[in-house]
């Protein structure tokens, strides 16, 4: 791999390692408990050649599982079952119990979903098998859903996704029984904040129509004992917890609503991640960093121009972090004239300092 280290002029910050560069645009990245790693790529302004795949020595990809479940294409989209294929993968999670998991909310352009295709998929990292494909319906993959990404409880039993689409939610997915509900379905705290600008560059972030970025409910983790789940808006700065006791089947809405609380305001943040200390990590885009959460606001851990959209985060079986940027501002969505398929990159860091716990 390509180790480059980006050198810091402020010493209070830690150094950034360029592992990997992708001619496409990654979003997701996990790290098994072996040190595997891997990473999708969205089919959102491209027909991307890969969904998922696992970074090997040297930088290579290799189509995961296999070429097959890879095989789906938009120029050939009637071809071949959505709900049998990955159609545009938003996040891979290794749960460190043997698995990767595989969020596929099969919204290519992040515009409509396809019938049949919203689904997760878990696969044996030991047989590089699909051992399990969890289909949602129309009753939890509403239309204007986004499932964006996935954590799991402790026990192995339940899964948490985050809705970032037009409602805006809290998904519960029961990984034994394949059923799942949302919960907090247009509940203030899964919503876009109204009157916040995201700017990036010290600029206001806008599509040539004058919208901006408009992603809700995003970012999402669990505390290390799986009794709190937190979460936050792309588009918004505040960063709300709930206990998971309450995210059962049955529960009223009305006392799920009640029992959410702010823990305080962040940043624009896309990807949450909890380093091995307990350390609650946040990605910021607005000026190409990561934070870290301290109880009551947000300090900076890593910071460099070549962090552009830092995205999704994982922390390997060392305590190293790993950080997708996905260059969403250099987008054709954002960026008329660029082409489809733009250049990312996957970055690591080494958290220094006193963790710092909410």
């Amino acid at each position: 791999m390509d180790t480059d280290e980006l050198t810091r002029d402020d010493n209070r910050m830690t150094t950034l390692t360029r592992v990997a560069e992708f001619d496409h645009q990654v979003t997701g990245v996990t790290v098994s408990e072996d040190g595997r790693i891997f990473v999708n790529f969205p089919r959102w302004t491209e027909d991307s050649p890969v969904s998922v795949a696992e970074l090997l020595p040297g930088g290579e990809l290799r189509p995961y599982p296999d070429e097959q479940w890879n095989s789906w294409r938009n120029a050939r989209q009637n071809e071949l079952p959505v709900g049998e294929h990955f159609v545009c993968v938003q996040s891979v999670v290794a749960d460190k119990r043997g698995s990767l998991w595989v969020l596929d909310p099969a919204a290519p352009g992040n515009e409509k979903i396809l019938e049949g295709g919203p689904k997760l998929v878990r696969i044996d990292l030991r047989s590089n098998q699909v051992t399990k494909v969890i289909r949602f319906g129309e009753d939890v993959a509403l239309q204007g859903t986004y499932l964006n990404d996935i954590r799991f409880s402790p026990d192995g039993r339940t899964g948490y996704i985050t809705d970032s689409g037009s409602r805006g939610a809290i998904i519960v997915v029961d990984l034994e029984s394949e059923t799942a509900f949302r919960a907090l379905d247009g509940h203030p705290s899964t919503q876009v904040e109204k009157d916040l600008t995201v700017e990036v560059d010290g600029q206001p972030l806008r599509r040539p129509d004058g919208r901006q970025p408009a992603f809700a409910a995003d970012g999402i983790e669990l505390s290390p004992d799986g009794a709190t789940l937190i979460w936050q808006a792309l588009t918004g700065k505040t960063l709300y917890a709930l206990d998971t006791a309450k995210l059962r089947p049955g529960t009223p809405g009305e006392e799920i609503a009640g029992s959410v609380r702010t823990m305080g305001t962040t940043h624009v943040a896309d990807g949450l991640c909890t380093g091995v200390d307990g350390t609650l990590y946040l990605t910021s885009p607005g000026d190409n960093a990561v934070t870290r959460w301290t109880g009551s606001g947000t300090e900076v851990v890593v910071s460099d121009p070549e962090l552009r959209w830092p995205d999704t985060m994982s922390v390997g079986p060392d305590g190293t972090l790993y950080v997708t940027a996905s260059h969403i501002q250099d987008t054709v969505w954002f960026t008329p004239g660029a082409p489809p398929a733009i250049r990312t990159a996957l970055f690591s860091f080494e958290p220094r300092g006193d963790a710092r716990q909410g």
